[in-house]
């Protein structure tokens, strides 16, 4: 690729962009739950049981229903995984995520619309199919757009 000075500008207010996220209010926000998360001991000690039983979960997967622990390891992944969403560490941490995750799926929308009406953004998010003139519709033209 080309260093030219367009992209050198383009590059620079990017960054500049990430900037403005990362000290926003959601930004700061996501970056206080994560340290919580990170140094929450009773949280850490969750994610943890929760990876290792999924990890044997995996191993018992390969055999499905006639591994002799499938019904164990099925019911104790799907137990600690309950336990880990439901700390309230967790919960603070994937509310702030999503928050910032849908600041910058709108931010994409934008991008994307400046650059071309026909370029696709991501579906699935709610935010996504509402916005159908990005191209974006997951609702298989059920909302109107065309």
């Amino acid at each position: 690729m080309i260093a030219t000075l367009e992209r050198v500008e383009i590059l620079q207010c990017a960054d500049e962009l990430a900037q403005m996220i990362m000290k926003s209010e959601i930004g700061e926000n996501y970056f206080i739950s994560l340290y919580k998360l990170q140094n929450d001991p009773d949280a850490q000690e969750k994610i943890k049981n929760f990876t290792s039983m999924k990890e044997r979960f995996e191993e018992v997967q390969r055999f499905g229903k006639y591994h002799p622990d499938y019904k164990y390891v099925n019911l104790e992944t799907r137990t600690r995984k309950r336990e880990m969403d439901l700390h309230p560490t967790v919960i603070e941490f994937k509310k702030a995520e999503n928050q910032l995750q849908e600041i910058l799926d709108q931010i994409s929308v934008i991008v994307a619309g400046s650059v071309s009406e026909h370029i696709k953004t991501p579906a699935g998010n709610p935010f996504f199919e509402s916005v159908c003139s990005s191209g974006g519709c997951g609702s298989g033209g059920s909302c109107g757009c065309s």
